[in-house]
């Protein structure tokens, strides 16, 4: 009954859909545009717009705490409908999934490259158990979970992957739709290896380096957003998993060695 009133909320909340319509009609007029940088080039994308015009909306008078409430469920609704679209693409590409092979089941390893070069960074720094949480994974709801289980939501572990989730959500999809479109054209590797590194495990990030991909190299679209699907699927599936049993021990046993070497050194 409670669920029926919050949906009719929102759906009556016309202030939230005029300023959605409005930022959609700007975006859209605004349109592409394409930033050469040395023999490759950097793809602003109207869902990049929409990101940077709506996270500044938020802290103006235009939109109020109400209508960004209302606004969380329609985010996954939006990734519902992006999802169906997915799977029905995916049927027919079966064959090039199937192709690729080994690389869509250890794409999700990809994602441990935050441990072995984020980590010495963050304890370079100066961080210290919060660098954990940080760098153990990409930081979304899975492994929110992982760590709030383990070590709280008030502990150093959980302040860092919390930082890094809420970094993640504001900040994600605009860095992987400007760093995918980038590495796409300026390095001979094949796009499609890209559109596997999208499926990061975040329906936005993924969306956002697909739609980049997408618009380098639209003759692959149907390609690019199988691989990117089923990457982003199997991330969710599995990337639990990897953190738990292979990420988190990692970030532990590295952070153990780094910091017994740095305060070594400040005793020195």
């Amino acid at each position: 009954m409670e669920d029926g009133k919050e949906l009719k909320s929102i759906l009556k909340d016309w202030r939230l859909h005029a300023v959605v319509l409005i930022i959609v009609v700007i975006t859209e007029i605004i349109g592409q545009i394409s930033i050469p940088v040395g023999p490759g080039a950097i793809l602003l994308l109207p869902m990049l717009y929409a990101l940077v015009i709506g996270f500044g909306l938020y802290f103006t008078p235009v939109v109020s705490k109400v209508q960004s409430i209302n606004a969380e469920p329609l985010i996954v609704m939006g990734v519902g409908v992006l999802i169906a679209k997915i799977g029905v693409i995916i049927g027919p590409q079966a064959k090039e999934l199937i192709a690729v092979g080994p690389a869509l089941l250890l794409q999700e390893f990809g994602n441990l490259g935050t441990i072995l070069v984020a980590l010495p960074v963050a304890i370079w720094l100066g961080m210290k158990r919060e660098s954990v949480g940080m760098t153990h994974s990409i930081g979304r709801e899975p492994n929110v979970g992982l760590i709030m289980d383990r070590y709280g939501f008030n502990s150093p572990e959980g302040r860092g992957v919390m930082t890094m989730y809420i970094f993640g959500t504001v900040f994600g999809a605009i860095f992987l739709g400007l760093i995918a479109g980038l590495l796409a054209t300026v390095t001979p590797i094949h796009p499609l290896s890209f559109a596997l590194a999208s499926g990061v495990g975040s329906g936005s990030m993924m969306a956002a380096g697909s739609g980049t991909l997408i618009a380098a190299y639209p003759a692959l679209e149907d390609q690019i957003i199988a691989l990117a699907g089923a990457s982003n699927l199997i991330s969710l599936a599995t990337g639990l998993y990897v953190s738990m049993f292979i990420g988190l021990p990692l970030t532990n046993k590295i952070y153990a060695v780094m910091d017994r070497k740095e305060t070594g050194d400040r005793s020195e």
